[in-house]
C-alpha cells in the first residue's frame, strides 16, 4: 500500500465498508426517515460539521441519514423566491416567532421590528438570559443566513482556539480541504475600487488606514463573478438587492450548493427536513435508538419516529447540540456523559456599533450585502472587525461594524427541570469587554475623523449591539467533553462534529474553522472507528 493513501483506500474500498461492515444500502436522496428503520449513521443537523460528516462518509461507502428541524428550502414562494428580502421580511423570515426580531432593530431611533405570521422561517432568534442568540434554520444551517466571511484564523492565533489540536495539519491539509469544499474566493481588488455597492466599504478602508489600522479583504463564498454580473444588469440581484439576512436567492455558495450537494450525489445521502431529534438512547441490540419528531410548518409535531442508528453525529450546531446533549445526560437518556458537558459556551465576542459619518463620506444608496473587508486590531486591541453593510436603499452617512473580540467569558448550558428546558447563563453586562476591545478601533477612528458613534440603532440612545451573537460556539468542548477527535467516549458510536467541539473563540468568522476541524475529526474517525 506504499503508493496509495489512506483516504484514497478508503475511498476505494467504500463499497465494502458500505455492504460488509455498516450494511447499509444507497436510499433516495429524498426520502424521508422511516420509523422503525436501521440506518448505519445518523447525521443530526445540516450545517457545517454535518455536512462535511455526510459527504466523507458516504464517499468512504457508508449510507447517512441526516434529519434536521427545519425547511428544505428548496421551492420558491407566491413570488418566485424562495428567500424574502432583508427589508420585506414575511413568514419566511423567523422561526416560529408573530414578530420580526432583527439584530439592528432600531433606525433613526424608532423601531423598525414588524408582526408576521408565524411559520418555520428561516432565521432563529433564540432567547437566553442575557442574549439573544441568531441560527439559521434548515438544510444548510448557519450557511443560509451568514454573510459567508470565510476567514481562516492567523495561524499565530490557532493555539488559544484549539490548543490540543496540530495547527500544522490543520494549516497544511484541512483549512485548505475547507476553503475548497465550501468554494472560498477573494473580490476582485480592482473592481472592489470602482464598484458603487462597495463605496461603504472603501469609506471603512479610508477611515481605518487614517488611524494606522491594517485594511484586510476578507474571503467569502460568494460568486463574485455573478455579482460582477448582477452590477451589469445581466442577472437577477441578490447581493445588489439587499439579500442576506434571511437567505440569499442567487449568488451565495451555501452548503446547499457545496459540500451538501456532493454528499446527495453520491447516492448514499437521505435529508429529512422538518425532523427534530428528541432522545437518543443506547438499543438493546447495539446502536443507538433515536426518537425523531416530525413537524409542520406551523411547529407542532405531526408524528414522532423512533429508528435505530449505529452511530450518531451530533450536528445541530453549538446551541442545538449543547441543548440536545445536556438534557440527554440530565435526564438518564446518556447519564455516563462526562460533566464537561454544556461547559465552555461563548459569543465569539460579537459586538456591533455604527458610525455617523461626514456629509462628504457617502456609503452610498446602493450596498452589497456580502462584506468582503474588515479592520485587525486583534494583536494590539482583541478586535477584529468585519466592515458591515446597511443596505436600506437610502443614503445613511453611516459605517457599520460587527466586531470580533478576544472577550473572556464563559457561560454553561444547564437543565431545568421545573421547566423541562436547557437554560444558560450568559450575562449581558460579560458583554463589556468586547466593548472596550472594539472601541480600541472605533474610539480613534472617530478622534481621527471627527465623527461620533450612531445611538438610533439599537434602541433609543443605545450605541452597542451588546444583546446577540452570530457565532455561537462551544458547549461540548474537543478533549473535554470529548476525546480530542469529537468522540464521546462513553457511548462508542456517538460523535460531535459541529461548532459545539470549538470553546467560544475563533478571532474571525468561525465557519472555516468547524469545516476543517470538521474534515480532520471525520477523517480519523473513519480510518480508525469503520
Amino acid at each position: 500500500m506504499s503508493g496509495i493513501s489512506r483516504r484514497g483506500f478508503i475511498a476505494g474500498t467504500g463499497s465494502l465498508l458500505g455492504a460488509a461492515v455498516l450494511a447499509g444500502r444507497a436510499p433516495a436522496a429524498h426520502a424521508s426517515v422511516t420509523s422503525g428503520e436501521r440506518v448505519p449513521a445518523l447525521v443530526i443537523g445540516t450545517g457545517y460539521g454535518g455536512a462535511v460528516a455526510a459527504l466523507r462518509l458516504a464517499e468512504a461507502g457508508v449510507a447517512v441519514h441526516m434529519v434536521d428541524m427545519g425547511m428544505a428550502w428548496d421551492t420558491p414562494d407566491s413570488d418566485g423566491k424562495i428567500f424574502c428580502n432583508t427589508t420585506a421580511p414575511d413568514r419566511r423570515s423567523y422561526w416560529l416567532r408573530t414578530r420580526t426580531k432583527a439584530p439592528l432593530n432600531y433606525f433613526l431611533g424608532f423601531p423598525i421590528d414588524r408582526d408576521i405570521p408565524r411559520y418555520t422561517g428561516i432565521l432563529d432568534a433564540e432567547d437566553f438570559a442575557g442574549i439573544t442568540v441568531y441560527q439559521g434554520r434548515g438544510v444548510g444551517g448557519g450557511s443560509l443566513v451568514n454573510g459567508g466571511m470565510a476567514v481562516t484564523p492567523k495561524r499565530e492565533n490557532f493555539a488559544a482556539i484549539l490548543p490540543s489540536v496540530n495547527a500544522d495539519e490543520m494549516y497544511a491539509t484541512y483549512y485548505p480541504r475547507a476553503n475548497s469544499g465550501l468554494g472560498v474566493s477573494l473580490v476582485d481588488p480592482a473592481w472592489f475600487d470602482t464598484t458603487p455597492g462597495y463605496q461603504y466599504s472603501r469609506v471603512g478602508r479610508k477611515h481605518a488606514q487614517r488611524s494606522n489600522f491594517p485594511f484586510v479583504f476578507v474571503p467569502d463564498v460568494y460568486d463574485w463573478d455573478y455579482m460582477k454580473r448582477e452590477a451589469a444588469g445581466t442577472a437577477p440581484k441578490s447581493a445588489l438587492a439587499g439579500e442576506i439576512l434571511y437567505g440569499n436567492n442567487h449568488g451565495k455558495k451555501s452548503l446547499q450548493q457545496t459540500y451538501l450537494a456532493r454528499a446527495k450525489a453520491t447516492g448514499r445521502v437521505t435529508i429529512s427536513a422538518l425532523h427534530r431529534v428528541t432522545s437518543v438512547t443506547p438499543a438493546a441490540g447495539g446502536g443507538y435508538t433515536v426518537v425523531i419528531d416530525q413537524l409542520n410548518t406551523s411547529g407542532a409535531t405531526t408524528a414522532t419516529k423512533t429508528v435505530t442508528a449505529d452511530r450518531v453525529f451530533f450536528a445541530a450546531g453549538s446551541v442545538g447540540t449543547s441543548k440536545l446533549l445536556v438534557k440527554l445526560k440530565a435526564t438518564g437518556a446518556l447519564p455516563g456523559l462526562n460533566d464537561e458537558i454544556g461547559q465552555g459556551w461563548g459569543d465569539n465576542g460579537n459586538v456591533m456599533c455604527g458610525r455617523a459619518n461626514h456629509l462628504w463620506d457617502p456609503t452610498g444608496k446602493l450596498q452589497s450585502s456580502i462584506p468582503c473587508s474588515g479592520i485587525d486590531n486583534w494583536a494590539a486591541g482583541g478586535a477584529f472587525a468585519e466592515i458591515a453593510p446597511l443596505p436600506t436603499g437610502i443614503e445613511t452617512f453611516a459605517s457599520f461594524y460587527l466586531s470580533i473580540t478576544k472577550n473572556p467569558h464563559r457561560a454553561a448550558f444547564t437543565w431545568n427541570a421545573a421547566t423541562g428546558a436547557v437554560d444558560l447563563n450568559w450575562q449581558t453586562a460579560w458583554k463589556q469587554p468586547s466593548i472596550d476591545m472594539a472601541k480600541t478601533i472605533f474610539d480613534k477612528i472617530n478622534a481621527k475623523e471627527g465623527t461620533i458613534y450612531r445611538t438610533d440603532l439599537f434602541g433609543v440612545y443605545k450605541i452597542w449591539g451588546d444583546h446577540l451573537t452570530y457565532h455561537p460556539l462551544g458547549g461540548a468542548v474537543l478533549n473535554k467533553a470529548t476525546d480530542n477527535y469529537g468522540r464521546l467516549t462513553a457511548y462508542p458510536g456517538l460523535y460531535v462534529i459541529d461548532g459545539a467541539l470549538i470553546p467560544g473563540n475563533t478571532s474571525v468568522n468561525p465557519f472555516v474553522t468547524i469545516t476543517a476541524l470538521a474534515e480532520r475529526n471525520i477523517e480519523r474517525i473513519i480510518a480508525t472507528d469503520l
